[in-house]
């Protein structure tokens, strides 16, 4: 029933890019860069929307707007070029899908988060939560699989899977809850949607992997 728990690496489908680094990518994989990244930011919208904290990252980020006086938006920026730079000794390569991520993702927070409806009652803040971490899982397995490069998080996340054989789902849950210890000692502010996305958004990846796996099994044509 867990089976997905034990996902140890992004596979290798019908949509995947035969090389990560490429300008002229494979339109079918290109279009599932698109949707997954979509999913993802619609997941982090319903996340907001439902009121009862934010993301381990914002977190961070609070904390160190706090500490230094930067705006959020260039807390943000300075935490993701300092992870990206922690790349490069785990042998990560980034493409077309590293700076998509940044930019389709912002843009479906601009544009969807205004017309979702607000949850008043605890209980449907909470299903919305839950169903966000669930949303955001699944849209980041589904871009991973395009193989054209990772946002600065997930690019992280599957390289130190690499390097530790840990399956993917305890690498980010550990990352998660790092991440918003400091955030927390750092300033920011966290909820209970905080933490139910710092234990919950590793298996809702691995959930997403497996899934994607298990319903469309092909290797990608050769070009």
């Amino acid at each position: 029933m867990f089976k997905f728990l034990a996902v140890k690496s992004v596979p290798t489908l019908f949509w995947s890019s035969p090389k990560v680094l490429t300008l002229r990518p494979r339109p079918v994989s290109l279009l599932f860069l698109i949707l997954g990244l979509g999913l993802f930011g619609l997941g982090e919208a319903m996340l907001v929307a439902a009121g009862i904290g934010v993301s381990p990252w914002t977190v961070f980020a609070q904390g160190l707007m706090l500490q230094t006086g930067w705006s959020l938006g260039t807390a943000t920026l300075i935490i993701s070029l300092c992870v990206i730079g922690c790349w490069w000794p785990l042998k990560q390569v980034p493409g077309i899908g590293t700076i998509a991520n940044a930019f389709i993702i912002a843009a479906v927070l601009e544009f969807v988060l205004p017309w979702l409806p607000v949850a008043d009652a605890f209980a449907g803040q909470l299903a919305y939560s839950l169903a966000g971490i669930v949303v955001t899982g699944f849209g980041g397995a589904v871009y991973l699989i395009a193989n054209l490069g990772p946002g600065p998080r997930d690019g992280l996340m599957t390289g130190l899977q690499r390097l530790t054989g840990r399956p993917i789902a305890q690498v980010r849950s550990a990352l998660e809850i790092a991440v918003v210890v400091i955030g927390f000692a750092l300033g920011g502010s966290a909820g209970l949607g905080t933490a139910l996305f710092a234990f919950g958004i590793g298996p809702a990846v691995a959930l997403g992997l497996y899934l994607c796996h298990q319903l469309a099994p092909q290797e990608p044509a050769t070009q």
